[in-house]
């Protein structure tokens, strides 16, 4: 499946804001299953390109001269093979070892609470894809989906408590209890297609089974995630798999808007 994928995030600010630095991971990864065919990303000053820990393409922008606005423009095509029951096969740029991805971060703690739930959802264990599945939907039986309760600050334990939140709380629960079971998660972002020309930024997870290797899944969607996910970026939570990130100095409010187009064309 081919995807032309067009992503605007525009930042617009009261103030001026006299510096500006953000960190970029808005390129495909290289992974076997996945091509970039053509990738662009237009803003508003020199982009520095590297790879990072977790094998992500990453670009860091600066701007140091008094802004009102940025706007940060993707455009490109990417060719996405199926995945049969999520699982990732091939070599893949990575400089961690499998242990990193069992460290619990502030936004994937587990604490008894979430591992009781755990443990009613998998008394097994997760060891097969059929356990990931079974997770995936006691996750989204006891979190509804509803946009607006939560942020992208709350972590894994509030999000349990709400009984709502998005895509990212979803993943969040799911990595904190993956590792409470000293299982392997990661938290991966990227765009995802789906009937109706409807398109959208998305968060999913992948985790790491004995027979499989990587599994990716979509908590959200109760299903393993195949040619309709475009992966950008991996890491152990959103914090560090997040499309933009950035600090600055002044401009007083911040308001941020996001355009996603995908468009697929079957092969």
């Amino acid at each position: 499946m081919k995807h032309l994928i067009k992503h605007t995030t525009r930042y617009r600010y009261t103030s001026p804001v006299s510096y500006t630095i953000q960190t970029l991971r808005l390129t495909p990864r290289p992974d076997d299953h996945q091509r970039a065919l053509r990738w662009h990303i237009a803003a508003p000053g020199p982009l520095e390109e590297q790879v990072d820990a977790y094998g992500n393409v990453t670009h860091t922008l600066v701007l140091n001269k008094p802004h009102s606005e940025i706007e940060i423009r993707v455009t490109g095509q990417i060719e996405i093979d199926p995945l049969r029951d999520g699982q990732i096969h091939g070599g893949e740029e990575s400089r961690l070892p499998l242990h990193a991805y069992c460290v619990p971060t502030r936004l994937t703690q587990s604490d008894e609470t979430i591992a009781q739930f755990c443990r009613d959802a998998v008394p097994d264990g997760l060891t097969r894809p059929a356990d990931v599945m079974a997770l995936a939907e006691a996750i989204c039986e006891r979190v509804a989906y509803e946009p607006g309760i939560t942020d992208v600050t709350t972590a894994a334990g509030e999000v349990l408590a709400l009984g709502h939140g998005v895509c990212q709380d979803h993943v969040h629960l799911f990595l904190a209890c993956v590792r409470g079971l000293g299982v392997p998660g990661r938290y991966v972002s990227g765009y995802y297609y789906t009937a109706g020309d409807v398109a959208a930024s998305h968060a999913w997870a992948d985790i790491w089974l004995p027979d499989a290797g990587w599994t990716s899944l979509d908590i959200t969607n109760r299903a393993f995630a195949s040619d309709r996910h475009c992966r950008l970026a991996v890491a152990r939570d959103y914090d560090s798999a997040s499309p933009v990130r950035g600090v600055r100095n002044g401009g007083g409010e911040e308001s941020m808007s996001v355009s996603v187009q995908i468009d697929v064309r079957q092969q």
